[in-house]
């Protein structure tokens, strides 16, 4: 399939506006531009509470918003890490997505505005969402919801902090009962066959990869630390089963099928669907496209199967 009608306008209209790539304008002036992209996310549906607050993190209180389907007070819990190349973005542009997530699976979804590059490179982006995940299992009966039935998920960058985020609690001996990855990004390779594909003319640019990774690891020290590159983990035994979804013209489709060929060879179970006619940012842009909508309910029908009792 080539790609969808309503992304093939998303694009044109994009390229009409004549906007920078990521890299070729000042972060404040980047950021500024990303909150036009609301506008893609939809109205959200009615759902039984959001509520907002702070916690304390390593080095910064956090804020995060909590998503609650009904009153179930020992419901399952999503906590979940946005994405934005770890340097732009926020809850409330995906607050539609997450609104649907939390009716559609009926976990309580617990999303975090973790400290953004290149202000906060790693480690502290991946230390806040750490410590939200150890902050939700802590706090569980003042949350109600059931801390033996957490999972933890992202998309894009978020992605990458929620696989780095279930290495840890792998290694932390912290138990998990899913990780969500919608197109993670896991390696800092730049020749795999999707990002020499579709380098350009497709949203999200191999150039803009290449910038956002440099602001968040700001260096090649960190290129084999499994919290920060996943896909450089010496073994993925043991952590938590696999969602994978991604997009058909996406630059990161090479990451999401490579993490997860190694996680099935580590013996993790992978449930990996990929979205055909999309392009990167399509799942939580409920007003651009219908499928949406398809991989929402699809990753929410997965997460309530890990989360049965």
């Amino acid at each position: 399939m080539s790609l969808a009608p309503e992304i093939i306008k998303q694009l044109a209209d994009q390229k009409a506006a004549g906007l920078p790539d990521f890299g070729d304008a000042p972060v404040a002036v980047i950021r500024e531009l990303s909150q036009g992209r609301v506008a893609f996310a939809g109205k959200p549906e009615p759902i039984h509470s959001v509520s907002n607050r702070y916690i304390p993190g390593p080095t910064a209180d956090l804020p995060i918003r909590i998503y609650r389907p009904n009153a179930d007070q020992n419901a399952p819990a999503l906590i979940y890490f946005h994405g934005g190349g770890w340097v732009i973005n926020f809850i409330d542009m995906y607050d539609a997505a997450l609104h649907r997530l939390a009716n559609q699976s009926g976990s309580v979804v617990i999303a975090v505005n973790y400290q953004k590059a290149p202000e906060h490179p790693f480690p502290t982006p991946f230390d806040d969402c750490y410590a939200t995940l150890l902050w939700a299992k802590a706090h569980g009966e003042e949350l109600g919801i059931d801390t033996n039935r957490i999972g933890v998920g992202g998309d894009s960058a978020g992605g990458n902090l929620a696989a780095a985020v279930a290495i840890k609690a792998r290694d932390e001996s912290i138990s998990l009962r899913y990780q969500l990855l919608v197109y993670p990004c896991t390696d800092r390779d730049f020749t795999t066959k999707s990002y020499i594909d579709f380098a350009t003319d497709y949203g999200l640019s191999t150039q803009a990869m290449k910038w956002f990774w440099e602001q968040y690891l700001q260096g090649n020290q960190h290129d084999n630390n499994a919290y920060a590159v996943p896909m450089r983990a010496k073994s993925l035994a043991g952590v938590a089963p696999s969602i994978v979804l991604t997009a058909k013209y996406d630059p990161l489709v090479s990451d999401s099928e490579n993490y997860s060929a190694k996680l099935t060879s580590d013996g993790v179970e992978v449930v990996y669907r990929e979205y055909a006619g999309m392009i990167h940012g399509f799942f939580a842009n409920v007003a651009a496209t219908p499928s949406s909508h398809l991989a929402l309910d699809f990753a929410a029908e997965e997460m309530a199967k890990k989360t049965k009792k």
